[in-house]
């Protein structure tokens, strides 16, 4: 998803409008060819990402109930308890 910093930057997105549960996967969250997800994550632990951008992260000891205002394509690991994961629209 290399080049959003043009088109899409420019569409600033402010609110959420529609979630969806998501869990650990290869495959690419749904929808998110053109634009990335944030996430909310109901029972914390660690979380991989890939992010809008390719790059791949980990976020450690994210707490329950947490919002990650990041925009991501996938969600391919989790580990300490992390679950109830939605992915933000």
């Amino acid at each position: 998803m290399k080049g959003v910093q043009g088109n899409f930057a420019a569409q600033v997105r402010v609110f959420g409008h529609d979630a969806v549960a998501i869990s650990a996967d290869a495959n690419p969250i749904a929808n998110t060819e053109d634009r990335g997800v944030c996430l909310f994550v109901g029972t914390g632990g660690n979380v991989t990402v890939k992010m809008e951008s390719g790059s791949e992260v980990t976020f450690y000891n994210v707490p329950d109930g947490h919002f990650l205002p990041i925009l991501v394509t996938h969600v391919t690991a989790v580990s300490s308890g992390a679950a109830n994961i939605l992915a933000i629209y």
